[in-house]
């Protein structure tokens, strides 16, 4: 945190927040002197400046003993914010706003950020004196949202704040978050006049193309086209430089010129860029980006881009790309960070908003998540993403939007883990891609994989209401395709039920089941009809009619059919005009051929259900001993500062601090040893090596060891054919049978904690039988049933059943495990034998690494 990070303010503006220096006095000094004789009072509590002068030279001396931020804007110092520890436990709180800022956010945002910073060290009660007539300064500490209690002392208020974080202090950090997001965004994406830098009068340039579709597209603001060598393009008068306020400057000029148009644009007070222009991080010049970010952000402008095509606001009018057709106006709102993909979604979406983000410099996916949360034009909120920039962020306000309207994505590089090396079962099975698919899904995202679904799934998602359930009625005139449609209906977990009898009339050849087969002769009036009853029955959910044209009216009178009985339906009504894509009057959405209707159709239930879930689920609480775990772990990484896997002791007394069941272990180092840990544990009895991580690949487990001289005899041989890996070996007892079940762990720097958990013993990588999810787990039981494996569990073919309880409650401890101490980079309890009787680890390996803390979720801050 040295050199500080940049906030958004309440009004959108951007501030940069660092700790305090002791070269910042002259500009402390400053501070005060364009503080007014009343802002000095309120924060001093004497008339004046002297004393506020004089504290500034103690704030910045050697002999300073708190803890300072300080905020800048445009360059200029105009805030310190800071804790001084007085007593066990407390310390004073201050803070000083230059005048010329007061109401934008920023005083808030500080006494946030120290806050934090506090408790962090271990501060559990902040005071603050306040004049009783300094109002604004006591609203402010009362609204943070954390615990706080007061008393008078003559005109003074004494406020005690607990530093510890509250679900007020999370919901209000949220909400202002939110507020300052929408804010900075709103004169980017909804300007009142836009600049085009380097409109050219070359049709074929892409300044002029920009140009042109600002103008044709209904642009009704101000369009400035700068262009010093002009006198006027496309028919506009020619600036030599952008105009003075500006909203929105779209720049297409050589990279090498850029970053002075940027200079210019702050100078003249422009709220955003976009930057068409290539040639930065994605041709290897990150110090030319990071140069242009930074102009960006000392100005308060936002950047998108560099490296993009624009962005679109259909509601606007507003056409500031270059792409070669005007987009549809619809209710879907769409970011990518691909340009052709981007290209490709507007030739067949109907949009409410498009933004390309190119390199993702600033703005990114998780920025417009924010914009189109309450956009009322927005329905559906599409994302192709190549890369997370914070993936934790984007978790929680993607569930936060998804319980208002859906949110697609696709994500690119499915691949492998890649260059990283792992050891364990669950390191390679928890690829990257599974980490996306474990953090999207605890989001409710719909994670999509390809662009045809994305189309498929958000244009349902944008014209029909949710599904109510999943039972699914058919109706058309081929059985070939209604067939295909229930087959996909099955593969889908969707519901193809019986349908009550006399519900519909149809001429004698029809097949009244489901599905409904009307005979190639039916009528568009009889198609209409059928799909109007069945939507207006109690026992369907979900109408899909499926028409083979040419038959019966033809294709468009039965289209116009289908789209009267969906109007009026009040549920989700799709369609299936064999062979043709389409949006039946913007409001029926019609495929080319089952299958893709049933998928789309499957994403729209499984997030409906979603919607349908508590928004936080409870989580189990159990006692645990965090304080000793973490203890355990920093010593580790003492004697190891790279990173080691634990002993098989450590690896228990880590277990033990989470209630995590071992069977009793005793380790050796050698064959008579061993025979005497056999009879101290019981015969027969297990020996493992110490060493190989896999140790059945390598001959490190021998099972059933009766007497004491087969244990040293088993010793011997896996000594001499493992060879030098084998450090040592454990003797366990013999358990008895019972299902072998994996849980296990990695921790991704930028993704946090996956837990695992799936088949276990040596089938656990041959079948590849897995569930994952983010810690905390709060559906365990959900989790172990989404495997293949799950039967086994609950008494398969005769066996009996076992304690599944125990295994969840297993795994709901390694996830806060997990959770708490981010340096456990892999963990496989392999196998955790589950039982009538319990639920027991075997074996465990546990690997930690040093790493950074996670950010707090709480610290308001740009990336």
């Amino acid at each position: 945190m040295t050199d500080g990070y940049d906030v958004l303010l309440r009004d959108g503006g951007i501030a940069h927040v660092r700790p305090l220096r002791t070269g910042d006095r002259q500009a402390l000094h400053e501070l005060v002197d364009r503080s007014s004789e009343r802002s000095a009072y309120l924060r001093f509590f004497t008339g004046g400046r002297n004393t506020a002068h004089s504290y500034m030279d103690r704030l910045t001396s050697d002999k300073y003993d708190g803890h300072a931020l300080v905020a800048a804007l445009r360059g200029r110092l105009v805030a310190v914010a800071e804790y001084i520890p007085i007593r066990d436990g407390s310390a004073d709180l201050a803070i000083l706003i230059d005048d010329a800022v007061h109401g934008h956010g920023l005083g808030t945002l500080l006494l946030e950020h120290v806050a934090l910073d506090a408790a962090t060290h271990g501060v559990r009660e902040l005071v603050a004196d306040v004049l009783a007539e300094n109002q604004p300064m006591i609203k402010v500490l009362r609204d943070l949202g954390l615990d706080l209690t007061q008393r008078f002392d003559g005109g003074t208020l004494r406020l005690a704040i607990a530093a510890e974080p509250t679900a007020r202090l999370r919901a209000g950090i949220e909400a202002r978050d939110h507020e300052a997001e929408r804010a900075s965004l709103t004169r980017v994406l909804t300007p009142r006049s836009v600049a085009v830098i380097g409109a050219s009068r070359d049709e074929r340039s892409v300044g002029h193309k920009v140009l042109r579709n600002l103008i044709d597209g209904g642009f009704g603001g101000p369009i400035y086209p700068v262009n010093p060598n002009a006198a006027e393009v496309a028919g506009l008068a020619s600036h030599s430089t952008v105009p003075d306020g500006v909203d929105l400057a779209v720049v297409a000029v050589p990279a090498r010129h850029v970053l002075q148009v940027a200079r210019d644009c702050a100078n003249a007070g422009v709220a955003g860029l976009v930057v068409l222009t290539s040639g930065f991080a994605e041709a290897g010049r990150r110090d030319l980006e990071w140069q242009l970010v930074r102009i960006c952000r000392t100005a308060g402008m936002r950047l998108i881009g560099p490296n993009c095509l624009g962005v679109i606001n259909t509601a606007a009018h507003l056409n500031a790309s270059f792409l070669p057709h005007q987009p549809t106006p619809g209710r879907v709102a769409l970011v990518s960070q691909s340009g052709a993909v981007g290209a490709s979604l507007l030739e067949r979406l109907n949009v409410s908003s498009f933004v390309s983000v190119g390199n993702k410099a600033d703005v990114s996916g998780n920025d417009l998540l924010e914009s189109w949360e309450d956009d009322d034009g927005t329905d559906v909120i599409a994302l192709y993403l190549e890369s997370f920039g914070n993936p934790r962020k984007f978790a929680r306000i993607a569930r936060r939007v998804g319980a208002r309207k859906p949110v697609l994505l696709i994500k690119s590089g499915r691949g492998g883990a890649g260059d990283r090396a792992v050891r364990s079962h669950t390191a390679a099975a928890a690829t990257p891609d599974v980490a996306v698919d474990a953090l999207v899904r605890a989001s409710g995202v719909i994670r999509l994989d390809s662009v045809h679904e994305l189309i498929d799934t958000a244009k349902l998602l944008s014209a029909q209401p949710l599904p109510q359930g999943r039972r699914v009625a058919i109706v058309g005139n081929s059985g070939g395709p209604q067939a295909m449609a229930a087959d996909a209906c099955e593969q889908q977990g969707m519901v193809v039920p019986e349908l009550p009898p006399g519900l519909l009339r149809a001429r004698a050849a029809a097949a009244l089941g489901n599905p409904v087969d009307l005979t190639a002769e039916a009528s568009a009036e009889e198609i209409g009809a059928a799909v109007a009853a069945l939507a207006a029955s109690p026992e369907v959910d979900v109408v899909l009619a499926v028409y083979t044209p040419p038959f019966g009216s033809g294709i468009e009178e039965t289209r116009q059919a289908l789209s009267i009985a969906a109007k009026g339906a009040g549920k989700t009504v799709l369609a299936c005009v064999v062979g043709h894509d389409g949006l039946i009057d913007g409001h029926l959405p019609s495929y080319a051929f089952p299958e893709q209707a049933v998928r789309a159709l499957a994403h729209a239930v499984r997030y409906a259900e979603w919607r349908e879930r508590p928004a936080e689920p409870a989580t189990a609480s159990f006692r645990v001993h965090e304080r000793t775990a973490r203890q355990i772990v920093q010593e580790e990484l003492s004697a190891h500062p790279d990173g080691t896997w634990l002993s098989p002791a450590t690896t228990a007394r880590l277990l033990g601090c989470y209630g995590i069941t071992m069977v009793e272990s005793i380790e050796v180092d050698g064959p008579e040893a061993a025979a005497a840990a056999g009879e101290r544990v019981g015969l027969p009895v297990v020996l493992k090596a110490v060493g190989p991580v896999h140790k059945s690949d390598v001959g490190g487990v021998r099972l059933g060891l009766r007497t004491r001289d087969e244990v040293q005899q088993a010793y011997h041989e896996m000594s001499a054919h493992i060879g030098p890996q084998m450090t040592g070996a454990t003797v366990q007892r013999l358990l008895p049978g019972g299902v072998e079940i994996i849980i296990g762990g990695v921790n991704y720097p930028a993704f946090g904690p996956l837990a695992m958990v799936g088949m276990g013993g040596v089938m656990a990588d041959l079948l590849a039988d897995r569930a994952f999810r983010v810690p905390p787990v709060t559906d365990p039981l959900d989790m172990i049933g989404e495997l293949r494996c799950a039967p086994l569990l609950h008494g398969y073919r005769g066996s009996p059943p076992v304690d599944v309880d125990a295994l969840a409650d297993q795994l709901v401890r390694v996830s806060r495990l997990l959770e708490d101490l981010p340096q456990i980079a892999e963990l496989d309890l392999n196998p955790v034998i589950v039982s009538s009787d319990g639920a027991t680890t075997v074996d465990a390996r546990i690997r930690v690494a040093p790493c950074e803390p996670p950010p707090s979720p709480l610290l308001r801050r740009l990336r």
